[in-house]
């Protein structure tokens, strides 16, 4: 009997795998939605804090509930010495993703509750992973370069406590706000390809920790999170905006990609740009350095005039991370310190009404056949 052949989406385009109330980007506004609010509201209007309270939670914490997750964060940021020495162990020219991701896998092993799998207790989880994940991502960072780690202070917000882990210091406020809007807009992004492994771990009935472990891997990829460092190199290559165009031509002519432009989702551009590429410029005021924004704003335009194709918001920031000091190979980190509340918030939603995801594949080997005798192979 012959099998028809079955509508194959590669990459499961346009497929709807289940249902999801954490996010949305609305088709009549083109706007992406963290629980109904859109989140350039959130970015311009509330902390990081206050977005991750709202992702876990389903509404904006009042002032009592953000002052008791604030002070249950605060109180969490520490990693033990046997974590310490693990980061101290790592290899100096380790890329920091698989730094973070063996660091949270580590964290798992050490956690009392690494195997309750039940809400409570994924949701306590969670928060010790909000509040240690920075921790670690700046302890290996600095053991690469030679550098003693900087304890966290719990007198600092969430964005403060991440510069002062990573440098020792805290700059000037218009410079935190700028880094604290990228971890509102990088927070949550609906069934992207590191969330949907997450939720795909989960769906096993693995732990939080795995499910992380997954996410980060999947995260490090150049078509997903690994694309704000990939554009960052990018701007490093083309060095000038003089040289921008004679350097896109060149792509073009070898249809080769362009990183930070084009999404899956997007139609008429990614709603996170305009709020992102606001705070990059603000940056680039800061620092008074604005060739990259100018190499930005010649590629932007031309991709748009002769593609189409929008920037994603990992084309801003790049540039963002930059100018706040940050090294290219800790932008993808800073994504996981901000995506694991999107990740949280999908592995409690998977396994409160879990299936285990178990797709199908098409065949088109060779038909069944008899194994040959070693002689005649």
């Amino acid at each position: 009997m012959s099998e028809t052949q079955p509508d194959i989406r590669k990459g499961l385009v346009g497929v709807v795998a289940d249902v999801s109330a954490v996010s949305k980007v609305m088709p009549e506004t083109n706007s992406l939605t963290y629980r109904g609010y859109a989140v350039q509201d959130l970015a311009e209007q509330c902390s990081f804090e206050e977005v991750a309270y709202l992702l876990w939670n389903g509404e904006l914490p009042d002032a009592a509930q953000l002052a008791a997750f604030r002070a249950e964060e605060a109180a969490n940021r520490g990693i033990s010495p046997a974590l310490h020495g693990v980061i101290q162990a790592f290899p100096h020219d380790a890329h920091p993703m698989d730094a973070i991701r063996t660091a949270v896998s580590f964290l798992g092993m050490e956690d009392p509750e690494s195997a309750d799998t039940a809400e409570p207790a994924t949701r306590r989880k969670a928060m010790r992973l909000l509040a240690k994940i920075p921790t670690a991502i700046a302890a290996a960072h600095r053991a690469a370069k030679g550098l003693a780690p900087v304890e966290p202070d719990p007198k600092l917000g969430f964005a403060e406590n991440f510069f002062h882990l990573v440098f020792g210091r805290v700059p000037q406020p218009e410079v935190v706000k700028a880094f604290d809007v990228s971890l509102i807009l990088y927070a949550e992004h609906g069934f992207n390809a590191s969330t949907f492994t997450a939720r795909t771990v989960t769906s096993t009935g693995a732990d939080l920790h795995g499910a992380i472990t997954a996410g980060i891997a999947a995260l490090k990829g150049p078509l997903h999170g690994g694309a704000n460092e990939a554009v960052m190199h990018m701007l490093a290559e083309i060095g000038e905006p003089s040289k921008a165009l004679d350097w896109l031509e060149g792509k073009f002519d070898h249809k080769a990609l362009v990183m930070g432009f084009g999404h899956r989702v997007y139609k008429n551009g990614d709603s996170r740009v305009p709020t992102m590429t606001k705070y990059a410029e603000k940056m680039a005021e800061v620092v008074g350095d604005r060739r990259w924004m100018e190499m930005s704003r010649v590629l932007a335009g031309a991709m748009l005039e002769r593609k189409n194709i929008h920037p994603n918001l990992d084309f801003p920031a790049g540039p963002a991370y930059h100018l706040m000091g940050f090294d290219i190979p800790l932008f993808t980190p800073i994504f996981v310190a901000s995506r694991i509340t999107g990740w949280a918030a999908h592995v409690i939603e998977q396994a409160a009404d879990n299936r285990l995801i178990r797709p199908l594949s098409h065949y088109t080997g060779a038909a069944q056949r008899e194994v040959p005798p070693i002689a005649q192979r």
